[in-house]
């Protein structure tokens, strides 16, 4: 058995506590079922009442015997959140955005990962390429969902050519697999020009809205290109009237969906809004926010939030002038700039400065505020009036070691450019909040 089974963690006052269990102990069995990974260890540890096999660091095993009241956690935390080595990804999908790394950042940033386990636990969307029948029959007897399933193409010769791999093409079939198990699934579509889009994106949308309700949602975002392609599969930017003609499928499909089942199914992520020159949508046409993390309605419900807080707030006659700095992506500095224009008419006193920082470490193509870096920012406000705080999102940066991408740290970023750096939650609410107690 691999130290993954380790315990790291084991909350004090929890029922594993209670039952003499300690940080480097590692689990063997549950009522005498070897586990294998996370899965068995969920499925099994459910149960209100169990006996659990423990080998401690001297080797010597121990049966603890559990108890705990329906659906408590157990208290524990492994060295390996999965209890099993992380699968690695098996394709060289033509629009692989670890493909457009440069060389020389943090090793994690490398791996690609596709592991089923990560998209139950973590939200991931994984192809399905590297699952045997076998696996699908444990998420199917375990009933885990929802599944992310990053599908690219339903036309089977398509997504073998798209992933770079003669065993893509069965992906339907897989679907198929799990829908008759009533396994909850979303899916997502990278969609790269001349490749995916057109015919082939409205036959995609169809196969898979035929799989609703277990299908929920879909999401169709544009592919991400850095500047570092070279050797790489030749794809293009999608212009204005390319995104159009994506939104005129996408928006066909949301009224058909709708029509029939009172949800729009399929959405687009807010890029294609931005290069298209159109209005964001309205809340109601994003179900929810179904989709949210893959950039679809994120600005609408910024927008939506950050004018219901603003409406709360009473004007404070006695708050002090004061300045401050937001930087943002392309994408979103739009409607960041009106938000804080908005605010400012509300709270003259206060001065919001708001810059649009060009990706010239990814390329001036990547757009989102997540894949800014710190150098980028130094870079670009170095001189730049910005207040006694700068904020910036909290998808700019790993919120432990509080570093960005090219491993500058936020602290020093404030060193640099001598100003205060707040991290600020993706919420509207937060934003308004923090101008206020700046």
């Amino acid at each position: 058995m691999s130290t993954s089974h380790q315990i790291a963690f084991v909350r004090s006052g929890s029922p594993a506590a209670l039952a003499g269990v300690e940080p480097m102990d590692i689990i063997k069995e549950i009522n005498g079922v070897e586990l294998i990974d996370i899965f068995d260890y969920y499925y099994y540890e459910d149960e209100p009442a169990f006996e659990m096999l423990i080998e401690k660091p001297d080797q010597t095993r121990h049966l603890v015997h559990i108890t705990k009241s329906e659906g408590e956690d157990l208290g524990i935390t492994f060295e390996n959140g999965l209890m099993d080595d992380y699968r690695s990804c098996h394709n060289k999908c033509m629009f692989c955005f670890i493909d457009q790394m440069p060389p020389g950042m943090r090793e994690t940033l490398y791996f690609k990962d596709d592991d089923t386990r990560l998209s139950f636990l973590q939200g991931n969307y994984v192809t399905l390429t590297n699952m045997k029948e076998e696996d699908l029959k444990r998420i199917i007897h375990y009933h885990l969902a929802p599944i992310n399933i990053s599908v690219q193409a339903t036309n089977p010769e398509l997504r073998c050519k798209m992933l770079h791999n003669r065993f893509a093409g069965d992906i339907l079939d897989k679907i198929k697999m799990l829908a008759d198990a009533d396994i909850e699934m979303n899916a997502q579509i990278v969609l790269c020009k001349g490749e995916n889009d057109g015919a082939e994106l409205d036959r995609s949308i169809g196969d898979l809205l035929s799989f609703y309700p277990q299908m929920q949602s879909m999401s169709v975002v544009p592919v991400g290109l850095t500047k570092f392609r070279e050797g790489l599969y030749p794809l293009e930017p999608f212009e204005r009237e390319e995104a159009r003609e994506v939104l005129a499928t996408i928006h066909k499909w949301q009224d058909i969906s709708f029509e029939k089942y009172g949800t729009h199914f399929v959405q687009a992520s807010d890029e294609w809004y931005l290069i298209a020159g159109y209005d964001l949508p309205t809340e109601e046409r994003y179900d929810g926010y179904t989709q949210l993390e893959n950039g679809v309605g994120m600005i609408r419900l910024l927008m939506d939030e950050f004018r219901e807080a603003l409406a709360k707030e009473k004007k404070h006659p006695f708050m002090r002038k004061k300045e401050c700095a937001i930087a943002t992506g392309r994408l979103a500095a739009p409607f960041i700039r009106m938000l804080c224009q908005e605010f400012m008419e509300k709270f003259p006193k206060v001065t919001v400065y708001v810059y649009e920082i060009r990706n010239d470490f990814f390329g001036e193509k990547i757009t989102v505020s997540g894949l800014i870096t710190g150098q980028d920012l130094m870079a670009q406000l170095k001189g730049q009036p910005l207040g006694s705080h700068l904020l910036l999102p909290q998808n700019m940066v790993r919120a432990e070691e509080q570093d960005f991408l090219d491993d500058v740290t936020v602290a020093q970023l404030s060193d640099a450019l001598q100003v205060k750096v707040d991290i600020v939650k993706s919420s509207g609410q937060d934003l308004v909040k923090q101008l206020i107690t700046l």
